[in-house]
């Protein structure tokens, strides 16, 4: 009797494996995964071989791409479908997340490890040289400046950027034209960095004093009398024209979030401490700060991330000359003008590790959040 309960159960387990089993479809969606991929193969092969661009291949890459990752996607979604209902959903979720965790392996994983092994190497990489690398990027005196002026853009650009952003963000709350000053504060975030740097090159422009100034700073002062002044190279001063270009550039990122914030804040909360006698700035630093705390936080530590690996301000307005050399720069004159290939990769590195611990952090405060 218990021998024919164990068979039973046995018989029963087996067919809730197999639930939801289709050979058919199994085979059919098998044959056309296959095919598909036999497809993109060529396909990759086809466009690999060839020279010169034109507008058949272009369209024939569109085509591959497009079509070739949905037929590839339909016919995976299928063959999983047909497998019994316990395979299909453990299964089915790896089919959507596997190829994005692929492709952040493939352009960010291997090229970090890759970067990471040259490091240890000299300049073209064919011999093994240690820590030498490391050695130099804190004892060379290019790369102490470049902390120096990473240290000036952290700390300076990043609070200016909060309490600018966090200051407009109140006062446009209150504003009748909120929207119109919203928008004009936030549309410098629709310029690149490369075309503020160009824009702000125009503000700082010099000219001979024989000259007439095109520069709207100097221009000014020629109006007043005064004599112009060549910004961009006045050391040490220069870093700050150039940090108030990122500071404009970033505000209004910075405002958007401490709105959206403030807006958040309970007013029966505000109400509360005006009924008991609180002042405007009481309240705002009573209740306001302490309720956007989250935010404040998220605000400065991205923008902190964004000053450490500033390049495109200060390459396209000095190119890290005249005592504005950050790291990004320092990067890319060792890696692509010097070609010294371990050096730049050490530098990389170290930039990756000093920008790691403020993004872990930035990504445990969005889980305490339920950000993700």
């Amino acid at each position: 009797m218990i021998q024919q309960t164990n068979k039973a159960e046995t018989r029963a387990g087996s067919n809730v494996s197999a639930a939801g089993f289709d050979p058919a479809k199994f085979g059919i969606a098998l044959v056309g995964l296959v095919i598909v991929l036999a497809v993109l193969l060529a396909g990759f092969i086809y466009l690999k071989g060839t020279t010169g661009v034109s507008i058949l291949n272009a369209l024939i890459a569109i085509l591959w791409g497009v079509i070739g990752v949905g037929a590839l996607y339909y016919t995976a979604n299928s063959l999983i479908e047909s497998l019994p209902n316990v395979w299909r959903g453990r299964l089915l979720p790896y089919l959507f997340i596997g190829p994005a965790m692929a492709l952040l392996i493939w352009v960010l994983t291997l090229p970090t490890l890759r970067t990471l092994y040259q490091s240890f190497f000299n300049q073209d990489t064919t011999q093994f040289v240690g820590l030498n690398n490391y050695i130099a990027t804190f004892t060379d005196g290019g790369m102490l400046e470049s902390f120096r002026n990473n240290l000036i853009w952290i700390f300076g650009g990043t609070s200016a950027v909060v309490i600018l952003g966090l200051l407009i963000a109140v006062l446009a709350d209150r504003s009748k034209f909120e929207t119109v000053a919203k928008a004009l504060i936030f549309m410098p975030m629709a310029i690149s960095l490369v075309g503020a740097g160009v824009i702000w090159r125009f503000v700082y422009d010099a000219r001979p004093v024989d000259q007439p100034q095109i520069g709207i700073l100097n221009s000014v002062l020629v109006g007043l009398g005064i004599q112009p002044q060549a910004w961009l190279t006045l050391q040490p001063w220069n870093n700050i024209f150039l940090i108030i270009v990122q500071i404009w550039a970033g505000t209004g990122f910075a405002m958007v979030l401490f709105s959206a914030a403030i807006k958040g804040v309970p007013m029966d909360l505000q109400e509360a401490a005006r009924v008991d006698g609180a002042t405007e700035v009481q309240s705002f630093f009573s209740i306001i700060i302490p309720y956007i705390q989250g935010t404040t936080i998220t605000v400065a530590t991205t923008t902190a991330i964004s000053m450490l690996k500033i390049f495109d301000v200060v390459y396209v307005m000095t190119g890290g000359q005249y005592g504005t050399s950050v790291i990004g720069t320092e990067f890319y004159r060792q890696f692509f003008v010097n070609n010294n290939y371990g050096y730049g990769s050490a530098i990389a590195i170290v930039l990756f590790i000093a920008i790691s611990p403020v993004l872990v952090y930035n990504v445990r405060q969005f889980g305490k959040q339920e950000g993700f």
